[in-house]
């Protein structure tokens, strides 16, 4: 029996999974993050986890797992679930083994944030740095949300549009400064509003364009610095996944070709681990 686990900043997902790759159990917890939680707080996480069986093997993917966290976070699973051979590595990694499996492609995920990395089938070998909502994550949900804002009260979109989302959201200008600038966790309430914008991309071209303007300063500014458009763009994450139109067309402008979509990277962890697994005992 195998456990793998999707850990972000809100949520992990974990799966018991046997060598067939059978998922025989699910649960999900709080998000477990290393760089912003103690280690009380991540004991805390893990004592409301249902152990389904005895496992082999654990396999662990979540964002916050830096190189110097790596042994912690291994330590510390190990002993909480009474196993020896465990894997602690970042989402990134988890993403493109998800999305490539033992093949060479370009990884992304985009959802609240965004990232990429190139991968040789075994591990990362390039990375473009995200720098977070602020200083970067283009193609995020955060910055989405952003663009969207801006293009909306600076009159770039039309006024109808703009009285359709302060009605159905039920806010005002100074409400979005507050939530911007005055309350925690902004990346979230930016990203949030992608809720909105799909509901109305196919009533106004306006946003379509916006979304895919957005997914276009991603790879330019993330993916093509890889220089390998030989390779397929392959991403998992909310964003990507309800906006595959727009991310299609932006791909396509860019002379890259897509790959796989996933709306999450569960499954493809699932087939990555087991088939790592049959190759490791022949």
């Amino acid at each position: 029996m195998k456990l793998i686990a999707d850990s972000g900043s809100t949520k992990t997902e974990w799966a018991w999974v046997d060598n067939q790759g059978v998922v025989m159990h699910r649960q999900t917890t709080e998000g477990i993050n290393p760089v912003h939680q103690q280690e009380a707080d991540i004991r805390r996480v893990l004592q409301t986890i249902t152990i389904a069986s005895p496992v082999d093997s654990l396999h662990f993917y979540g964002s916050g797992i830096r190189p110097e966290l790596r042994q912690f976070m291994r330590s510390l699973l190990g002993s909480h679930f009474g196993v020896s051979e465990v894997e602690a590595e970042s989402d990134l990694l988890g993403a493109a083994r998800a999305l490539c499996g033992q093949e060479e492609g370009i990884a992304c995920i985009l959802g609240t944030g965004s990232n990429s990395c190139l991968y040789n089938g075994r591990e990362i070998v390039a990375n473009t740095p995200s720098l977070g909502y602020i200083l970067g994550d283009e193609g995020s949900g955060a910055f989405i949300g952003r663009n969207f804002l801006n293009a909306m009260y600076k009159g770039r979109l039309p006024k109808s549009l703009q009285e359709l989302f302060e009605q159905d959201m039920k806010l005002s200008l100074s409400d979005i400064i507050s939530h911007v600038y005055r309350q925690p966790m902004a990346n979230r309430w930016l990203a949030s509003l992608t809720r909105f914008i799909y509901r109305y991309t196919t009533e106004y071209d306006e946003l379509s364009l916006l979304v895919t303007d957005c997914f276009g300063q991603f790879l330019r500014n993330n993916v093509l610095p890889y220089q390998r458009s030989d390779l397929s763009l392959s991403a998992t994450g909310s964003v990507a996944w309800y906006f595959q139109t727009e991310l299609a067309h932006a791909a396509s402008l860019c002379c890259l070709k897509i790959g796989k979509i996933e709306q999450a990277p569960m499954q493809g962890l699932i087939s990555y681990t087991c088939m790592s697994s049959i190759k490791k005992n022949k």
